[in-house]
Protein backbone atom coordinates (compact mmCIF):
# COMPACT_ATOMS: atom_id res chain seq x y z
CA UNK A 1 0.00 0.00 0.00
CA UNK A 2 1.17 3.39 -0.94
CA UNK A 3 1.70 6.23 1.08
CA UNK A 4 -0.64 8.35 -0.22
CA UNK A 5 -3.79 5.84 0.40
CA UNK A 6 -2.10 4.67 3.80
CA UNK A 7 -2.61 8.09 5.08
CA UNK A 8 -5.96 8.05 3.95
CA UNK A 9 -7.32 5.08 5.65
CA UNK A 10 -5.41 6.52 9.00
CA UNK A 11 -7.76 9.90 8.41
CA UNK A 12 -10.35 7.87 7.81
CA UNK A 13 -10.42 5.42 10.51
CA UNK A 14 -8.97 7.99 13.22
CA UNK A 15 -12.27 10.47 12.26
CA UNK A 16 -14.34 7.74 12.27
CA UNK A 17 -13.25 6.40 15.79
CA UNK A 18 -13.46 10.11 16.93
CA UNK A 19 -16.96 10.59 15.71
CA UNK A 20 -18.44 6.99 17.25
CA UNK A 21 -16.29 8.15 20.59
CA UNK A 22 -18.14 11.01 20.62
CA UNK A 23 -21.32 10.00 19.46
CA UNK A 24 -21.32 6.85 22.32
CA UNK A 25 -20.03 9.41 24.85
CA UNK A 26 -23.03 11.68 24.47
CA UNK A 27 -25.31 8.92 24.65
CA UNK A 28 -23.95 7.03 27.68
CA UNK A 29 -23.35 9.67 29.89
CA UNK A 30 -24.48 13.18 27.65
CA UNK A 31 -21.06 14.57 26.86
CA UNK A 32 -18.23 14.33 25.24
CA UNK A 33 -14.79 12.34 25.15
CA UNK A 34 -11.80 14.25 26.90
CA UNK A 35 -10.36 17.22 25.28
CA UNK A 36 -6.81 15.05 25.02
CA UNK A 37 -8.40 12.81 23.11
CA UNK A 38 -10.03 14.98 20.54
CA UNK A 39 -7.38 17.19 20.08
CA UNK A 40 -5.18 14.00 19.41
CA UNK A 41 -7.32 12.43 17.13
CA UNK A 42 -7.88 15.56 15.07
CA UNK A 43 -4.04 16.92 14.65
CA UNK A 44 -3.48 12.78 13.79
CA UNK A 45 -6.74 13.25 11.31
CA UNK A 46 -4.87 16.47 10.26
CA UNK A 47 -1.72 15.30 9.77
CA UNK A 48 -2.45 12.20 7.76
CA UNK A 49 -4.71 14.43 5.34
CA UNK A 50 -1.73 16.85 4.77
CA UNK A 51 0.61 13.29 4.31
CA UNK A 52 -2.36 11.93 1.60
CA UNK A 53 -1.92 15.26 -0.19
CA UNK A 54 1.75 15.73 -0.25
CA UNK A 55 2.20 12.04 -1.85
CA UNK A 56 0.03 13.01 -4.58
CA UNK A 57 1.54 16.20 -5.82
CA UNK A 58 5.06 14.05 -5.37
CA UNK A 59 3.70 11.31 -7.66
CA UNK A 60 2.45 13.69 -10.05
CA UNK A 61 5.81 15.61 -10.36
CA UNK A 62 7.47 11.68 -10.45
CA UNK A 63 5.07 11.37 -13.28
CA UNK A 64 5.65 14.70 -14.95
CA UNK A 65 9.15 14.28 -14.57
CA UNK A 66 9.20 10.84 -16.47
CA UNK A 67 7.19 11.85 -19.24
CA UNK A 68 9.58 14.55 -19.56
CA UNK A 69 12.96 12.44 -19.36
CA UNK A 70 10.99 10.00 -21.84
CA UNK A 71 10.72 13.13 -24.57
CA UNK A 72 13.55 14.56 -24.15
CA UNK A 73 15.42 11.01 -24.74
CA UNK A 74 13.15 10.43 -28.13
CA UNK A 75 14.02 13.65 -28.94
CA UNK A 76 18.01 13.48 -28.47
CA UNK A 77 17.77 10.31 -30.60
CA UNK A 78 15.96 12.18 -33.48
CA UNK A 79 19.02 14.76 -33.29
CA UNK A 80 21.75 12.22 -32.93
CA UNK A 81 19.77 10.34 -36.20
CA UNK A 82 19.80 13.07 -38.10
CA UNK A 83 23.32 14.94 -37.11
CA UNK A 84 24.95 11.21 -37.90
CA UNK A 85 23.57 11.14 -41.29
CA UNK A 86 24.82 14.58 -42.07
CA UNK A 87 28.40 14.05 -40.34
CA UNK A 88 28.16 10.68 -42.41
CA UNK A 89 27.31 12.39 -46.00
CA UNK A 90 30.13 14.82 -44.91
CA UNK A 91 32.46 12.17 -44.40
CA UNK A 92 31.95 10.79 -46.91
CA UNK A 93 31.78 13.56 -49.92
CA UNK A 94 35.06 14.45 -48.37
CA UNK A 95 36.42 10.87 -48.84
CA UNK A 96 35.04 10.56 -52.78
CA UNK A 97 36.62 14.09 -53.02
CA UNK A 98 40.11 13.54 -51.73
CA UNK A 99 40.36 9.99 -53.14
CA UNK A 100 40.22 7.34 -50.50
CA UNK A 101 43.99 7.51 -50.07
CA UNK A 102 44.02 11.10 -48.91
CA UNK A 103 47.65 12.37 -48.04
CA UNK A 104 47.95 13.06 -43.87
CA UNK A 105 50.46 16.22 -43.79
CA UNK A 106 51.51 17.39 -40.28
CA UNK A 107 51.13 21.09 -39.35
CA UNK A 108 55.10 22.94 -40.15
CA UNK A 109 56.94 24.09 -37.26
CA UNK A 110 55.69 27.70 -36.45
CA UNK A 111 57.20 30.60 -36.45
CA UNK A 112 58.98 32.55 -33.60
CA UNK A 113 56.94 32.49 -30.81
CA UNK A 114 57.37 33.86 -27.66
CA UNK A 115 59.12 30.16 -26.08
CA UNK A 116 61.69 31.15 -28.21
CA UNK A 117 62.62 34.27 -27.86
Amino acid sequence: MTLKWLAVVVATVSVTLWATGNAVTLAVNGGQLPLLVNLFVLITAGTAVVLAVVAELHERLNDRISALTEFLVARLNEIETHTGDRNTGFVEGYLLSHGQEAAVVPFGRRGRGAAER
